[in-house]
């Protein structure tokens, strides 16, 4: 036993012993990591600014209408206000006393006029042209509001309220509306008709007394004004 032992032992084996076969991956150069990093780096300054683009695109598409778009001296029709003035933080009220702050009106053009109460024959003119303007707009009217700032406390004709139905009417201080609003040099704030921006902004004031051929001219103004701002301003106010 002990013999058929040994000579087990002594037998070669039948494995043979193979060296480890060890795979060895190569380190990148540092010149090759500084250039992934430095692609890395261009991609994410890239995708940053994609981002910024995105969200200041309204406000160059602003710049891009009122100073590259918009109608210049020699075209339009209306006096274009420099520099602009945003809507006062100050509030108005409706006929039946409800406060109502003048920029929460943000959010869509508007076409404003300025009277008293009772509304005389110029006031009804004004009124009479702001319905018109905004009817002729077509697909567009939705973009624009009606607004009558009265400037007194005298009480509005009941025989108007039919033509206000869409129309925004607020009481306003008159001195407030004076800080805000300018008529044309011998005119008063009644004389004309203002355009606001979707922003906020007075830019546009129409020549005083408007009559039927000159609202034929402010609408190519108001024409151009909604297609310079298509591409950012919608109908409705943001909610």
């Amino acid at each position: 036993m002990s013999g058929s032992n040994s000579s087990r032992l002594g037998a070669p084996s039948a494995v043979t012993d193979q060296p480890l076969d060890l795979t060895v991956h190569s380190l990148p150069s540092p010149q090759a990591a500084a250039d992934t990093d430095a692609r890395r780096t261009r991609a994410g300054r890239w995708k940053m600014l994609a981002v910024l683009l995105v969200c200041a695109a309204p406000v160059v598409a602003s710049y891009f209408t009122y100073y590259v778009v918009r109608p210049e001296g020699r075209r339009n029709f209306g006096e274009l206000i420099e520099p602009q003035r945003p809507l006062p933080a100050w509030s108005a009220t409706t006929l039946a006393g409800q406060p109502v702050p003048l920029p929460s009106l943000r959010g869509q053009w508007l076409l404003v006029t300025v009277a008293g109460g009772a509304c005389d024959a110029r006031c009804e003119n004004n009124l009479y042209l702001q319905r018109q303007l905004r009817e002729s707009l077509g697909k567009n009217m939705d973009r624009l509001d009606r607004v009558w700032l009265v400037n007194d406390q005298a009480d509005v004709p009941s025989s108007l309220q039919p033509a206000l139905a869409q129309a925004t009417v607020l009481r306003a201080d008159p001195q407030a509306l004076a800080a805000w609003l300018q008529p044309a040099p011998g005119r008063d704030l009644s004389s004309h008709l203002y355009v606001v921006d979707p922003m906020g902004h007075w830019m546009m004031r129409f020549p005083a007394d408007l009559d039927r051929a000159g609202a034929a001219k402010a609408k190519r103004d108001l024409e151009r004004l909604m297609r310079a701002s298509a591409s950012w301003d919608q109908a409705g106010r943001p909610q």
